[in-house]
């Protein structure tokens, strides 16, 4: 039900050339052509604040989830698909890292290299 409720909010609230799909488990990945590296991490954080607003019905248990979101821009972070991936990849390892319910845009730092 979460992860429905993620992917709904992402089909609705992505501009008709982005491309939302759903990336393995429990990731999901954005394409967002020609949006500047600024403006897709302020849409991300759009998007962890809309999530964590949510409030899931479990049986009789009432659950607020959030969300932590990598960001990586082409050429900026990469050269190809898997770098780019890689790239977000990583920058969502550190939003983690920093304590989750986090947008972090990916930056070549010492630990992001490390690993």
């Amino acid at each position: 039900h979460v992860l429905a409720a993620l992917g709904a909010l992402l089909r609705e609230d992505t501009r008709a050339e982005d491309v939302p799909c759903r990336y393995g488990g429990e990731e999901f990945l954005v394409l967002m052509p020609q949006m500047p590296l600024e403006a897709a991490r302020e849409r991300a954080e759009h998007w962890r604040t809309r999530f964590a607003d949510q409030t899931f019905i479990h049986g009789s248990l009432s659950i607020r989830a959030t969300i932590s979101l990598g960001v990586a821009a082409y050429p900026n972070h990469g050269h190809t698909r898997d770098e780019i991936i890689q790239s977000a990849d990583l920058a969502l390892y550190l939003a983690k890292h920093d304590g989750r319910n986090r947008v972090a845009v990916f930056e070549a730092t010492p630990l992001a290299i490390e690993v």
